[in-house]
C-alpha cells in the first residue's frame, strides 16, 4: 500500500501546474471577451460610415452568438480528441482573422463572414478553457469554471477604454486591425502552454458526489438529467436577458433614468450605474457561486441562486421606483444570474465524467443560444400587453420553477444517476 501511495503521488500534478493551467485558459478567455461586449462600442461608427442600419449592423451579432454556441459540441469533441492545445492555439488564429475581415469590411455579407469566423474561434476557446479548467479541479470543479467563465464576462473591463479611445483618434478600422491582431496573438501562444490532465494527476472531489464513469456524447443524450439540465439553463439564462433588456424601458418609464445615485462613493445616473455594475457582479458571480456550490452542494446552490434571481426581478418591477432600490436590485437580479455558466459545467462534468467534459458541456452550452432565440418573444409579448411587466413576471417565475426543479427534479435523479453508475 505504501509503494501504490507513493507511486500515486509522483504522478500527482502541483498545485502551482493546476493553477498555472487555469490562469492559462483565464488569459484566453480574457482574449476573446471584446468579440462579444466590445461589439457595441463599433455598431455606431460603422453605421456612421456606410449607413447600413444598425438593425442590419447587428445581425452580424447574432450570427456571432450562433456560432459561438451551436458549434462547441463540435468543437469540444474535437478538443477532447486532439488536446487544447491545437485546437485553442489555432483557433487564436480565427480570432485574430474575424476583427481583420471587420477593419476591412465594406459590405454586409464581409461583416457577417467576420462574424462568423469569431463565433466559430471564440466558442473553441471558450469551450476548451472551460473544458481544461472542469477537468484540471474534480476538487474546485465550481470555482475553477467560475473564475474561467468570469475571464469572458468581465474580461472586456480592461479594454472598453483603450479600444474607444483608439476608435475616437484612428478610426475604428484601426481598433478592429490592431486589437485583433492583438487578441489572436495571445490566444495562440498562451494556447501552446495548456494541457489537459492524465490519469492521476488531479485529486477526487470529497465533498460533491460525482461520477465515476467517463459518458461519451451519445450516452449522454440517452440520460434523463441533461434534457433536465438544458431546460433549466434556457429559462434562467433566457428569463434573465430579458429582464435585463428591459431596464432602459423599465427606467425611462418610473422616470429615474437619469436621477443622479450616490453609492459606494460614486454617483452616477440611476441607468448608467445599473449597467455599469452588470460586467462587475457578473463576473464576480460566477466564481463565488460556483465556489459555493463546491461547499453545499450545486443543486443547493442553483436553488438560491434561482430563487435570488426571481424575487429580485420581482422586487425591481413593484421598488424600481425608488432610484436607489432600483440601482440596488438591478444589481442583485445581475449578481444572481451569471453563475449559470459555472454551475451547470460543474454539474455536467459531474454526472458524466472529465474525459469528454467539454464535448459534454459543448451540448449543455447550446441552451445559451436557445436562450438567446428566445429573447426577442419579449418583445412580441410587450407589444401583445402593451406592457413590459408581463415580461417581468414571466422572467420572475422561469427562475422561481428552475430554482424548484433545482431541488426537486434534478438533485434526485441526480443522485439516483450517479448511484447506478
Amino acid at each position: 500500500m505504501a509503494v501504490a501511495a507513493s507511486s500515486a503521488e509522483k504522478i500527482r500534478a502541483s498545485e502551482g501546474t493546476r493553477w498555472g493551467q487555469l490562469i492559462f485558459g483565464i488569459i484566453c478567455m480574457v482574449m476573446i471577451a471584446n468579440l462579444q461586449y466590445g461589439w457595441t462600442l463599433f455598431v455606431g461608427p460603422i453605421d456612421q460610415k456606410y449607413h447600413w442600419g444598425r438593425a442590419a449592423i447587428q445581425v452580424a451579432f447574432t450570427i456571432f452568438v450562433l456560432t459561438e454556441t451551436w458549434l462547441v459540441p463540435i468543437e469540444g469533441y474535437l478538443i477532447d480528441k486532439f488536446g487544447p492545445r491545437v485546437m485553442i492555439s489555432g483557433s487564436g488564429v480565427l480570432v485574430a482573422i474575424a476583427w481583420v475581415i471587420n477593419s476591412v469590411a465594406d459590405s454586409l455579407p464581409l461583416l457577417y463572414l467576420g462574424a462568423a469566423i469569431g463565433g466559430i474561434g471564440a466558442g473553441v476557446v471558450y469551450g476548451g478553457a472551460v473544458g481544461n479548467a472542469l477537468k484540471w479541479f474534480p476538487d474546485r470543479r465550481g470555482l475553477a469554471a467560475g473564475l474561467t467563465a468570469a475571464g469572458f464576462g468581465a474580461g472586456s473591463a480592461l479594454t472598453v477604454i483603450p479600444i474607444a479611445n483608439m476608435i475616437a483618434s484612428s478610426g475604428y478600422q484601426a481598433a478592429f486591425l490592431w486589437f485583433g491582431l492583438g487578441q489572436g496573438i495571445v490566444v495562440v501562444l498562451v494556447g501552446l502552454l495548456l494541457r489537459a490532465p492524465e490519469a492521476g494527476e488531479v485529486p477526487a472531489s470529497q465533498a460533491v458526489q460525482q461520477s465515476r464513469r467517463d459518458f461519451e456524447w451519445k450516452e449522454v443524450l440517452k440520460t434523463p438529467p441533461f434534457y433536465v439540465m438544458y431546460a433549466m439553463f434556457v429559462m434562467v439564462g433566457a428569463g434573465g436577458l430579458m429582464a435585463i433588456a428591459q431596464l432602459a424601458p423599465i427606467a425611462n418609464d418610473f422616470k429615474i433614468a437619469s436621477v443622479p445615485v450616490s453609492l459606494i462613493g460614486l454617483t452616477l445616473p440611476a441607468l448608467t450605474f445599473a449597467l455599469t455594475i452588470d460586467r462587475v457582479l457578473n463576473g464576480i458571480c460566477r466564481p463565488f457561486f460556483g465556489w459555493v456550490s463546491d461547499q453545499i452542494g450545486r443543486e443547493n446552490t442553483m436553488f438560491i441562486a434561482f430563487f435570488l434571481e426571481g424575487i429580485g426581478i420581482f422586487a425591481l418591477l413593484y421598488f424600481g421606483t425608488n432610484p436607489v432600490l432600483f440601482v440596488i436590485l438591478s444589481g442583485l437580479v445581475f449578481f444572481a444570474w451569471g453563475e449559470i455558466y459555472s454551475l451547470f459545467p460543474a454539474t455536467c462534468t459531474d454526472l458524466y465524467g472529465k474525459k469528454y467534459a467539454t464535448t459534454n458541456y459543448g451540448m449543455l452550452y447550446t441552451a445559451k443560444g436557445t436562450a438567446a432565440l428566445l429573447v426577442p418573444l419579449a418583445n412580441v409579448l410587450t407589444s401583445a400587453t402593451g406592457s413590459w411587466h408581463a415580461v417581468f413576471y414571466v422572467a420572475a417565475i422561469l427562475n422561481l420553477i428552475a430554482a424548484v426543479m433545482a431541488l426537486f427534479v434534478l438533485k434526485p435523479m441526480r443522485t439516483r444517476f450517479i448511484s447506478r453508475n
